[in-house]
């Protein structure tokens, strides 16, 4: 009796996992990035992004998904003149461009608006990996390790191709030198993603 009972159970799980829709894929392309604060310059920098994604349908009629992506993102700006007079006492360096590489982990929701186009929405956690050390004394972190932004975009699916366009306005204030000058970071996001 407990070997049928295990077999139906078996049974069962296998057939909901395979009428689970449930895609792999990868992703690359470019970022705009701007980081407001005083201390930058006013202007969108180009750089990329590159990763992987999942999607898990959640409605029988397949238009509402989620969609976890884990990406390498760079981020880059310059900083702007004002910032020598706001930290006089701690940079020391003339190098003006700062490079950010961040691990990040958006989690979206997808919602199929119109034939191929589907509307997306979600928070999207950064982790600091990496940062350009030259505009502090002793290599000190001027940027703080993580990063909160919410996400709005569009996707348009063609067969396996996925062509998205999105915008990030980070939330959180991402100055770890103090309180004299709040850095926040925007990015348009465009890339190319083949599901698997």
């Amino acid at each position: 009796m407990k070997t049928k009972l295990a077999i139906m159970a078996i049974a069962l799980l296998t057939m909901q996992a395979a009428s689970a829709q449930f895609r792999l894929g990868a992703k690359a392309g470019a970022n705009l990035v701007k980081v407001d604060g005083k201390s930058f310059k006013d202007e969108f920098r180009y750089n990329y992004h590159v990763g992987g994604f999942a999607e898990i349908v959640v409605t029988q009629d397949k238009k509402l998904s989620i969609q976890p992506e884990v990406l390498f993102n760079q981020y880059s700006t310059t900083l702007d003149s004002s910032f020598k007079a706001i930290y006089e006492d701690i940079i020391t360096s003339e190098q003006r461009h700062v490079k950010l590489n961040y691990l990040s982990i958006p989690i979206l929701v997808n919602y199929r608006l119109a034939g191929p186009i589907y509307l997306q929405a979600g928070p999207a956690f950064s982790i600091l990996m990496d940062q350009n050390k030259s505009i502090l004394q002793n290599g000190g972190d001027a940027f703080k390790k993580g990063d909160f932004s919410m996400i709005g975009g569009a996707q348009i699916r063609i067969a396996k191709i996925y062509l998205t366009g999105r915008y990030f306005v980070g939330l959180a204030n991402i100055n770890d030198i103090d309180d004299k000058d709040k850095w926040k970071s925007q990015a348009i996001q465009l890339s190319v993603g083949l599901s698997l």
